[in-house]
């Protein structure tokens, strides 16, 4: 199955036999936050994935979801690299940061295992942020690095969060369940989740590796039936005025346009990586 490029932002460069979609239209109405009844028309008009898709910034993660609604196994497990929850509280719609539970409420979803989190998103501070129930129904679950969430154990919720306090000690805890579990796997990486050094991307950062996703793509690779990637660095310029409202009360970090080409090429490189560990 070759690559499909959802262009949203003209952020992902050319990929090995990629069938290269022409979506720009739809950039302004989605990206960062959209209406439930646009993500919806979104859907409806795009044609079936069959390849891993790339999406372009971090911005549009919440497109993930009419993708893996549209996977038809059953009991699937969803696997989210991302240095945030997106399992927010967002209550004009879908955005890239609340989409995870619409996920989890799938019939087909078994779980949502978000991995990689560094975020303050779910330390105690912005606990009542998050959509609980979820975690309460352990349909999702946290697997963070560093982040003080002691206020979920007090929850009730202990069985959804799962701390680490280094990369490796977490990378070693994944591999060892990806190898043990047996279900279709829905794989969604943000590349935020990378350390910066990696590949710079629109959002604060988290402090994995490339490496690390090539280990667990390589254990998880047998089970895994669709597949995309996010995390584009690209300049927004949103025409909506609560989108610039939202973009700053998050802290974007600001993109240098004189440096944005190289920040690309860098990013380029991690997709070609990322595609051929899918793709091996």
């Amino acid at each position: 199955m070759r690559p499909v490029i959802l262009d949203l932002d003209g952020a992902v460069g050319p990929l090995p036999c990629a069938l290269r979609l022409d979506l720009r239209r739809w950039h302004d109405a989605l990206r960062f936050a959209c209406a439930s009844r646009r993500l919806a028309a979104f859907a409806a008009h795009l044609p079936r994935v069959d390849g891993t898709a790339f999406l372009g910034s971090g911005d549009f993660h919440h497109l993930s979801l009419p993708l893996i609604a549209r996977t038809q196994a059953l009991g699937l497990h969803v696997l989210v690299f991302d240095n945030h929850p997106d399992n927010m509280r967002f209550p004009f719609g879908v955005h890239c940061g609340s989409w995870v539970s619409r996920v989890a409420a799938l019939p087909t979803v078994a779980r949502v295992d978000v991995v990689g989190i560094t975020s303050a998103d779910i330390g105690r501070g912005h606990a009542w942020e998050n959509r609980l129930l979820p975690l309460l129904r352990g349909r999702v679950r946290y697997w963070s690095i560093g982040v003080d969430t002691g206020w979920a154990r007090r929850l009730g919720m202990g069985h959804a969060m799962r701390g680490f306090d280094d990369a490796p000690a977490l990378m070693d805890a994944l591999l060892d369940t990806l190898a043990r579990e047996r279900a279709p796997l829905y794989l969604s990486i943000d590349k935020d989740v990378l350390d910066p050094a990696e590949a710079r991307s629109n959002w604060d950062q988290g402090c994995l590796r490339v490496a690390d996703l090539e280990a667990a793509i390589a254990v998880a690779r047998p089970r895994i039936v669709g597949s995309d990637v996010t995390g584009e660095i690209s300049v927004a310029a949103y025409p909506q005025w609560w989108k610039r409202w939202l973009s700053a009360l998050d802290e974007q970090p600001e993109v240098d346009a004189e440096t944005l080409a190289a920040l690309q090429a860098q990013q380029h490189a991690v997709n070609l990586a990322l595609w051929r560990a899918l793709s091996s």
